[in-house]
């Protein structure tokens, strides 16, 4: 973490983001924000009690005169992970909490919110507050790009297919042909070098050597990787890591997560907009690492490392497109700590840090994570099989 906003703009930005969680909920019924569709995902419910949690835990507890907690069992039931809090209730299981309901849930955030406001009003000024508060809204708008993706693998459960959105999806554009940006490689400065917030994850900044690479220009699109499909890409094993390959064997990949078969044989693609024909021009998304490397395998190219991707983000060339803002981007690199990491002390530490293994890194943003969350150095992180975050391929060589 660096240096935090002013008072007034934290309290300002407070209010925004906490606001724009219950925004995210408004399209839904209390069904909806109950019902876990599988235990990686968890209820909307969940997310909007776990980010109040979070407030509530790591600075009312700490910084509120006379702290009570709004209700003792909430300490355990809405953990996530953080093991120097105390007990957890299994995470498989968030989706059986029928009770507290949504106005119980509602009640709990409206209850934080006006506690915290007092204490930002309190203790204007506060460093080592403000550098909390800051942590707990970026968490949130972390568990806010969760929302979605874990309503879209909810709604995407029933046969209805219905929609989050009424609104019809945005068209693509016209795609560009694919063109290879170069970078000349070299020693290079990765990590976040701003005076704003960052995750530890992203420090210290550090030296790197990256080889000469090149860049695909834009992202891979439904068009391209359905070429893969239709080319028998499932079905050559020279293509697959392994244990991508035993997941086809499996039956358990054939194609992209949210792709459905028409009647007629044709293919449609499942979003927060409902239903659709498959728009050959957008980006592939909902993509497993494991498809990503196959993918790019057959495509005669490969995945960027997360260093060359940063290079190529921070240098602003112009000839590189859709860095951000449509999918998070696989890299070939495995989540580990940056030379020099240092934990944080106490149950805070655990935020990042003993998730660095059995992991990969994504770069960039995507078409759910909130306005100005992500920055080049940001690192995203998931197991090599997980599909149902908007995850999408872009090439280097």
């Amino acid at each position: 973490m660096r240096a935090p906003l002013d008072p007034e703009l934290l309290r300002r930005r407070y209010g925004q983001v906490r606001r724009r969680s219950l925004a995210l909920a408004e399209p839904l019924s209390d069904e909806d924000c109950t019902v876990q569709s599988m235990p990686d995902a968890s209820p909307v419910k969940w997310h909007l009690a776990h980010t109040s949690w979070f407030f509530e835990t790591f600075i009312l507890e700490r910084f509120e005169a006379g702290f009570r907690p709004f209700h003792p069992a909430f300490r355990v039931l809405f953990n996530s992970y953080y093991n120097g809090i105390g007990a957890k209730h299994p995470r498989a299981q968030r989706g059986l909490v029928t009770r507290p309901g949504m106005a119980a849930v509602r009640a709990y955030r409206l209850d934080v919110d006006a506690r915290m406001l007092r204490l930002l009003d309190s203790r204007a000024g506060d460093a080592a507050l403000a550098e909390l508060v800051t942590l707990g809204l970026e968490h949130e708008q972390q568990h806010q790009e969760l929302i979605l993706a874990d309503v879209k693998h909810l709604l995407a459960q029933n046969p209805l297919y219905p929609a989050y959105a009424d609104t019809p999806p945005a068209p693509a554009t016209a795609v560009p042909a694919l063109s290879w940006q170069g970078f000349g490689g070299g020693i290079a400065g990765i990590g976040y070098a701003g005076d704003g917030f960052c995750f530890d994850n992203e420090l210290p900044r550090h030296q790197q050597y990256v080889a000469p690479f090149a860049l695909a220009s834009r992202l891979v699109t439904n068009g391209e990787y359905l070429a893969f499909v239709d080319a028998g890409g499932y079905r050559d094993a020279a293509l697959w890591l392994s244990e991508g390959w035993d997941q086809v064997c499996a039956g358990t990949l054939g194609h992209p997560l949210y792709w459905l078969r028409d009647q007629h044989g044709g293919w449609r693609e499942f979003t927060l907009h409902g239903d659709h024909a498959l728009d050959p021009a957008l980006p592939v998304t909902h993509v497993s690492l494991y498809e990503a490397d196959a993918y790019a395998r057959w495509a005669g190219a490969r995945l960027p490392t997360e260093a060359e991707w940063e290079v190529a983000a921070a240098s602003g060339a112009g000839g590189l497109l859709q860095m951000a803002g449509h999918c998070w981007q696989w890299t070939s690199s495995s989540y580990a700590p940056y030379p020099g990491y240092a934990q944080q002390a106490g149950a805070l530490g655990e935020y990042n840090g003993k998730f660095m293994i059995n992991q990969y890194v994504l770069r960039g943003s995507s078409c759910a994570t909130p306005e100005g969350h992500a920055r080049a150095s940001y690192r995203n992180f998931f197991p090599a099989g997980a599909r149902w975050q908007f995850s999408g391929i872009r090439l280097a060589r």
